[in-house]
């Protein structure tokens, strides 16, 4: 029985035996030095018998003899003495000390090089393969093992999904990459907790993730592995204390009716993946080969959309805006584009893309001075609103190229209405404030969009006097009918008119809508119900119509 060097001094020796490619052999001595125990690796390696009778000078020829007195001293002081041996054919090699009441436990580590060389390639085998963020295998290794996969497959089905954040990009851009790196280190925790057998997990790049399903026995299966993925991201994260709602959307593709390698079954879960997000995200999407025209689309939407400016393909649709009696305020200036060969194409469909390709700020520039050049052939109390993207608003010299424009066209900026949604308040707080104080200072009215759907900062509606707030569309759908969205519309309308901003609700498309508005204290109201979007060129004969009819802001309703 090894002699006791006590529980601390024991832990001691255990955690430096516990290096990767060592081999730890044990011996204790008296306090003459004489050698009363060891472990079996030691006895072996130096060929020792029951009636072995060494000491530690013989069995470590070199090592200074220390007394008992000198050795109470380096207990009290070090804990222990740690001597470099002479290497043996090339092994190095380290004796590790310690005392204890009955003497001393000696601890030889022998580092075995060709152990340690296995053991670095291990871990720059793993760094090569895996993604450092959030451990997930990487693109290279989802390559490599979907080709393997497909190469072995047997008569079963594999399932390949891919796997896109919602909402994503706007975390990063008003919130930082830190937050960003903490929903993408969630979202791998929450991918392998929703793993089942067979199942992988990859991070592709960005928010970009994959799941290959092997032996997935039947489609059904695949398509039950990619609603379970998609239920993972139904909750909430959770980024310096601030709620984020990031969905995910799915593509699911099978081999071998959807691709027999690997860059035909990627390509089809790609396409299934523009489906689901095209279909609204937060879904999973099942391919089908007439999606392959969509992708087509898709790419000739991105070629084609750095040309559309010196085309001239982007025009503008004006949108009346209205206050009790439909007396009309103002218009909101819409982009529309007229793609020579796919038609008109709203701004849902090419905005994220225009903005992933940064080309925002100028397509920008060029509505705002469309919009304020039309607004000067209109009657002089009307106000023109012009929709702020996030790419926009956060980029050096906002302020500068906005007043550049109201002194090139000439409309008075009290004439000038800006829209900016939630989701470009988080980042950047002074620098926000700033901005929008600023504006406010140049007389410019600021409407903020889209309230209620993404982020809600209350604390700017607190430090910044926003002239209007606008109720997105999505409450306003179901108002007649649904009690909560009545419950949420009295309860906007009310808070904004206790900070003094107006109210603007869009979406309008029904009377029934409208009346119930007016008589929840609706400000202004904007939608099909009083309008469609319409052409610069047919504005002035709205307002022609409008005039006769009184519905111009100062008139009084025409009853009869």
């Amino acid at each position: 029985m090894a002699p006791d060097v006590g529980v601390d001094r024991r832990h001691e020796l255990v955690r430096f035996a516990a290096r990767p490619g060592t081999d730890a052999l044990y011996s204790f001595y008296d306090w003459s030095f004489l050698l009363v125990d060891c472990s079996k690796q030691f006895s072996s390696l130096y060929g020792l018998d029951e009636n072995s009778s060494l000491t530690l000078q013989h069995l470590y020829p070199g090592i200074l003899r220390i007394d008992a007195a000198a050795w109470q001293d380096v207990s009290d002081t070090m804990g222990h003495l740690v001597f470099e041996l002479p290497e043996e054919n090339e092994v190095k090699r380290t004796l590790f000390m310690v005392p204890s009441p009955q003497g001393i436990a000696a601890l030889e580590f022998r580092d075995i090089p060709h152990v340690r060389k296995d053991d670095d390639r291990a871990v720059l085998l793993h760094q090569a393969t895996h993604d450092p963020l959030t451990g997930l295998p990487n693109r290279r290794e989802f390559g490599s093992q979907l080709s393997a996969a497909l190469k072995h497959r047997d008569s079963s089905i594999l399932a390949l999904m891919q796997l896109d954040l919602d909402d994503f990009k706007p975390v990063n851009d008003t919130l930082g990459h830190g937050a960003g790196d903490i929903v993408l280190r969630e979202t791998a925790d929450r991918l392998k907790a929703s793993l089942q057998l067979g199942e992988t997990a990859y991070r592709l790049a960005g928010d970009e993730f994959a799941v290959i399903k092997q032996h997935c026995g039947t489609r059904k299966a695949g398509e039950d592995a990619a609603e379970r993925l998609v239920k993972a991201f139904q909750r909430p994260f959770e980024a310096y204390g601030i709620t984020l709602f990031v969905g995910a959307s799915v593509g699911v593709a099978f081999a071998p009716e959807d691709g027999e390698d690997t860059e035909g079954l990627m390509k089809a879960a790609d396409v299934a993946l523009y489906a689901a997000k095209k279909d609204g995200r937060g879904r999973a999407s099942i391919f089908e080969a007439g999606m392959l025209q969509v992708l087509e689309q898709r790419e000739l939407l991105r070629r084609s959309l750095r040309l559309a400016l010196q085309r001239e393909e982007f025009f503008v649709e004006y949108q009346p805006i209205t206050g009790p009696g439909r007396n009309i305020t103002g218009f909101e200036a819409l982009l529309r584009w007229r793609h020579p060969m796919l038609g008109v194409i709203p701004p849902v469909a090419f905005i994220t893309v225009a903005e992933a390709d940064g080309l925002m700020p100028e397509i920008g520039q060029w509505v705002l001075e469309t919009a304020c050049r039309a607004a000067l052939t209109w009657p002089d109390h009307l106000t023109v609103a012009v929709n702020v993207s996030p790419a926009e608003f956060l980029t050096t010299g906002i302020t500068d190229r906005i007043s550049a424009v109201l002194d090139e066209t000439g409309l008075p900026s009290e004439r000038l209405e800006l829209e900016i949604t939630e989701t470009v308040l988080l980042e950047r707080t002074t620098n926000n404030l700033d901005t929008l104080n600023t504006l406010n200072i140049l007389g410019i009215k600021i409407s903020l969009d889209d309230f209620g759907t993404e982020y809600s900062s209350l604390s700017y509606l607190k430090n910044f006097p926003f002239d209007n707030i606008k109720i997105d569309k999505y409450f306003i759908s179901d108002l007649s009918t649904d009690l909560n969205s009545q419950t949420i519309v009295k309860s906007i309308i009310g808070m904004a008119h206790g900070l003094d901003m107006r109210v603007i609700a869009e979406g309008v498309e029904t009377l029934e809508q409208e009346l119930w508005l007016w008589d929840a204290g609706c400000d202004l109201i904007q939608g099909y119900a009083i309008s469609k979007p319409m052409p610069a060129e047919t504005v002035a004969n709205y307002l022609n119509s409008a005039f006769q009819t009184d519905h111009i802001q100062g008139g009084v309703r025409n009853e009869s």
